[in-house]
């Protein structure tokens, strides 16, 4: 099993930066991708970024290209996920989910193991 921990959410303007933490423990995989998810209410949970095991490779849905960025730290089992230029329409529930592969899919179904999210809500 592999426990994931968002943190990071928030209560921010339209504009400001957020920073999503998200720490993976227990079953450590040789070679796993990790994305990260949102899920508005009333709305479907939908891709947002994913990055591979070394971190070389990234992909990102339109919404979040030139605003989000991902990354992980290894050493410490966390990947993150920087937001800056927030929009009232990132308000979302986002979680952290983990693939035990080193393909980089963006279909939540794909993934193994899910976080429980965290909050974040882009006031106007």
């Amino acid at each position: 099993q592999v426990q994931l921990v968002e943190s990071g959410g928030g209560l921010v303007q339209a504009g400001d930066s957020l920073r999503l933490s998200c720490a993976a423990s227990g079953r450590t995989f040789s070679r796993y991708a990790m994305g990260w998810f949102r899920q508005a209410p009333g709305k479907e949970r939908e891709f947002v970024a994913v990055i591979s095991w070394s971190g070389g490779n990234t992909y990102y849905a339109d919404s979040a290209k030139g605003r989000f960025t991902i990354s992980r730290d290894n050493a410490k089992n966390t990947v993150y996920l920087q937001m800056n230029s927030l929009k009232p329409e990132d308000t979302a529930v986002y979680y952290c989910a983990v693939r035990d592969s080193i393909v980089l899919v963006t279909n939540a179904n794909k993934y193994d193991y899910w976080g429980r999210g965290t909050q974040v809500t882009v006031s106007s």
